[in-house]
């Protein structure tokens, strides 16, 4: 967060980035504030009770200048999420708690593009953008392996990473 411009804070997972998230976007709306709050969740994430207790501010709030995004992989660092802690379905959830969704391939940067302009266009309600993807993907030995979360590579195994990836530019 100190160098990258944009980025007002960071957290670990617990559900604190999406409280904080919320009360930000509160405070702007608050002060009169045009600006907009993006955040960040793993679906594995999305079991705290944090959480859903942040969900629950942001649509009493009707806090519309919050785009909460929750990539949606199915791994986190105990397995499968849906054997940890299934919290399917996260759109019918999101909805019922009051968001407006917005479903996409998250690896598809058109996708992503598309989903975020139509998540500036939403009055009177929070966003939500449920980004399907592949944990690793592009990797042959990260994809879909649980056993990369939170882990950095060494320096051959990222030299590996990059080449599928077809390289630094």
């Amino acid at each position: 967060m100190k160098s990258t411009l944009g980025v007002d804070m960071s957290t670990g997972s617990l559900g604190q980035g999406v409280s904080a998230a919320a009360g930000m976007a509160l405070g702007l709306k608050l002060k009169g504030g045009a600006q907009r709050v993006y955040t960040l969740l793993g679906d594995g994430e999305v079991a705290e009770g944090e959480v859903w207790e942040a969900f629950l501010f942001a649509a009493h709030y009707r806090l519309d200048n919050l785009c909460v995004i929750i990539d949606i992989n199915g791994l986190q660092i105990d397995g499968k999420t849906c054997e940890v802690m299934n919290t399917s379905p996260i759109k019918d959830k999101m909805q019922s708690f009051g968001f407006y969704t917005i479903e996409c391939d998250g690896n598809s940067m058109s996708e992503l593009i598309t989903a975020f302009d139509k998540a500036k266009t939403v009055q009177g309600q929070p966003v939500c953008v449920l980004c399907k993807t592949i944990k690793g993907k592009g990797v042959s030995f990260m994809e879909n392996n649980a056993g990369w979360h939170g882990k950095a590579p060494n320096d051959q195994e990222a030299h590996e990473a990059l080449k599928q990836l077809g390289g630094v530019h």
